[in-house]
């Protein structure tokens, strides 16, 4: 249990006050629509051996809802891939297929 002092994921790194609390508490977060969002994709072959990735970055939403789109393009693209640090990671050169299918469901994509 997060001490009153202290929370992990938080804005908040300590306080002294001995009356702080958190002002998020027993809020659920709302999910967010795809037209608010801005995405960017792009490639990257850096640290990967020289292999093509194509990146999908900017969603900020819950990590559920990122994994779940991630595993959606995965599917659509007939690929793999994986979703950390923040990041949607497809294998291959997939720019152009993966910004189609964004738009298609609804997402903004920077161009």
């Amino acid at each position: 249990m997060p001490s009153q002092k202290h929370r992990k994921n938080s804005p908040y790194v300590y306080s002294t006050n001995p009356d702080f609390s958190f002002d998020d508490e027993g809020q659920e977060e709302m999910p967010l629509s795809p037209s608010n969002l801005l995405l960017k994709v792009s490639l990257d072959t850096k640290h990967r051996k020289g292999k093509t990735v194509t990146l999908v970055e900017g969603f900020a939403g819950r990590e559920e809802e990122r994994e779940s789109l991630g595993k959606k393009l995965k599917t659509a693209c007939g690929t793999g891939g994986s979703v950390k640090d923040g990041l949607i990671i497809i294998q291959g050169a997939r720019v152009e297929k993966v910004k189609t299918l964004l738009r298609e469901w609804g997402y903004k994509v920077k161009k």
